[in-house]
């Protein structure tokens, strides 16, 4: 359903905010205080230029490799695990990225649906674009359907705010109109970032979502391993990642996801924890 509201004389007004407007990430506002200092300290002793420069170059490489973590809070609000609260007391999230893919993600469906299982699909705008179809079918089958930029390029990390609008807005532009639901969480490409995301995030109110454990699935050929990875230290809280699109093929040609999926919901469910989507989990909902 479409969020937006008409106005009295029928103009199109924003939708109301899910999240609450949160301050610039401390990090950001300590990089710009410190680039005043540095810059009141060349102009009184320019002569210490060397010293100068290196304490900006000091600075981009903290916030640098800090983008490099995707787990980290540093840079803004992330989800790594579920929030706290009896409502999650005894859930865990199945997250699914880089689909819709026309091969993978229909079996992907129809195994979740026979474990009646929920997940929470990390789609990227293009291939929502290409399988209109197969979106919507996401939604119309109970999973969600999320935000992962509009073409999930690798230069996502060093892009600066004006692209990296561009790029997010499109994308949840696509799969609002495509879905008719307007997506609330977002995911970096490869979980990586820099310091502008969290304000352009904070300005399309969406969420940021990383992870607990994964399973790297896209590179790991053996489900084995991927599933000990997933359920190593399994806990309530716990966000999964896995992938429908770019997936990674068995010795005999089978997607990873499809072999894996099985044991790790059967291992979730002898632990006695159930399957949420994101939306679910939000403590305030």
């Amino acid at each position: 359903m479409n969020e937006f509201s008409t106005t009295p004389h029928g103009a199109r007004s924003a939708p109301p905010r899910r999240w609450p407007q949160t301050g610039y990430p401390a990090m950001l506002t300590a990089t710009a205080a410190w680039h005043v200092f540095v810059l009141a300290g060349w102009l009184l002793a320019p002569a210490a230029w060397p010293w100068w420069l290196a304490a900006i170059f000091v600075n981009h490489a903290i916030f640098t490799v800090t983008g490099l973590l995707p787990r980290t809070s540093l840079l803004g609000p992330n989800w790594t695990r579920l929030p706290a609260g009896t409502r999650n007391a005894d859930a865990i999230a199945l997250t699914i990225d880089d689909g819709p893919d026309p091969v993978v993600t229909p079996q992907v469906l129809d195994l979740l649906d026979a474990f009646d299982v929920r997940a929470t699909f990390f789609c990227i705008g293009a291939n929502v674009q290409r399988y209109p179809a197969l979106a919507r079918e996401i939604i119309a089958r109970g999973h969600a359907l999320e935000n992962h930029s509009q073409v999930h390029v690798h230069t996502f990390s060093v892009t600066f705010p004006a692209a990296l609008t561009r790029e997010i807005d499109t994308a949840q532009r696509t799969l609002e109109q495509v879905s008719g639901e307007r997506p609330m969480f977002f995911r970096a490409p490869a979980g990586l970032r820099n310091i502008f995301l969290e304000p352009v995030l904070r300005k399309l109110d969406l969420r940021l979502a990383a992870w607990t454990r994964r399973g790297y699935d896209t590179r790991e050929r053996d489900p084995q391993v991927v599933t000990r990875r997933l359920l190593d230290g399994l806990a309530a809280r716990d966000i999964l990642l896995l992938h429908d699109g770019n997936a990674a093929l068995t010795v005999d040609g089978k997607p990873l996801i499809l072999a894996v999926l099985p044991c790790v919901i059967d291992a979730a469910r002898k632990q006695q924890l159930r399957f949420v989507t994101l939306r679910e989990a939000r403590v305030d909902a």
